[in-house]
Parts: C-alpha cells; sequence; structure tokens
C-alpha cells in the first residue's frame, strides 16, 4: 500500500521552493558525515571500486598481523586502530546510503505518480476533446484538439508491430560429405 502525505494544494513556485530547499538541506548535511568526500573525476569510483572490495576479515587479519608483528609496521602508515575506524565508519555509513539510495527511489517514483496523474487527466481531456470537436455544437474545441496533438507528438501504437527491417536469414545448409570409398 502506497504512503501519500497529504500536500497541501499549492503552485510549481512553491514545489520548486520547497524542492530547492530540501536541496539545501541534502548539502548541509554533507558537513556533517565524516571522511565525505567528492570524486574528483568520472572514474575516480572504478579506480578505488575493487581494492575497496576487500573483504572486512581479510583487512581485520592484517591489522591483528601488524598490531604483532613490528616487522609489519611500516614508517607513516596508519595504525591498526585508524584502520579498524575507517572500517567502522564503513559499515555505519553504507546503511546511511543504502537508506538514501531507497529515498531517492522513493522520491523518482513519487514523480512518476504525479506524472502519470496528470498526463491522465490530460489524455481523458483530449480523448474527450476529440469526440466533442465532431460535434458541432462544441466544434470550436478542434484547434484545442490539434495543439494538443501537436504537443503530443508522434506515439507508437501498442496494437501495431514493427516489422523487421531486415528479413530474417535462412541457415546455411549443413555441408554434404560423400561417403567414404572401400579401396
Amino acid at each position: 500500500m502506497p504512503i501519500e502525505r497529504a500536500v497541501p494544494e499549492t503552485g510549481p513556485l512553491s514545489h520548486t521552493a520547497a524542492a530547492q530547499e530540501l536541496i539545501a538541506e541534502i548539502r548541509a548535511t554533507r558537513q556533517k558525515i565524516p571522511n565525505f568526500t567528492i570524486p574528483d573525476s568520472l572514474r575516480a569510483k572504478q579506480s578505488i571500486a575493487g581494492v575497496a572490495a576487500i573483504p572486512p576479515p581479510f583487512v581485520e587479519r592484517a591489522m591483528v598481523a601488524i598490531s604483532n608483528s613490528p616487522a609489519l609496521v611500516r614508517q607513516g602508515a596508519p595504525e591498526p586502530e585508524r584502520i579498524r575506524d575507517l572500517m567502522s565508519y564503513a559499515a555505519a555509513y553504507d546503511a546511511y546510503a543504502d537508506e538514501l539510495e531507497a529515498m531517492a527511489s522513493f522520491v523518482r517514483h513519487s514523480i512518476a505518480a504525479a506524472r502519470h496523474q496528470a498526463a491522465s487527466e490530460a489524455l481523458t481531456t483530449y480523448a474527450l476533446a476529440q469526440r466533442l470537436a465532431k460535434i458541432p455544437a462544441t466544434a470550436d474545441l478542434a484547434p484545442h484538439v490539434a495543439d494538443m496533438r501537436n504537443a503530443l507528438g508522434k506515439r507508437v501504437s501498442r496494437k501495431t508491430k514493427a516489422t523487421p527491417s531486415t528479413p530474417p536469414v535462412a541457415p546455411a545448409p549443413s555441408p554434404v560429405m560423400p561417403p567414404p570409398s572401400n579401396p
């Protein structure tokens, strides 16, 4: 069952202002997330993904080895506690990222539902106007029907099947081998 919030009837300008306010809140949240970074290129996420996918138990085993073996301690490398803190951060904020992605999905669905409702009403009006424009008493609707038809553009009907542009190729016959001759 969808969850719908009662929204007061407002104009497009107030929707824009409300959306901009939410965007500002989201951007302000960036300051609250520790270690928050913005990728510096399109490939940045790809370049770190392989190593970032290393299983956490492996990372923990490496930290145990560093803690128990002085030969593994490297100059300038973070302490095992810092590495464990980074892994804890990753686990905690992964759930937060999942929630944000779910929220984005729900917002996209809400947008599609609003567009669907508005477009359904418009299509119903168009169909009614088409019928009424054919009646002499309401023939003045014909220019509106033409405007709506132009704005709708060409649509592909679901009833028509697209014909393939190239005919299907028949399979090549298999080669016939002559029977072996008996000498």
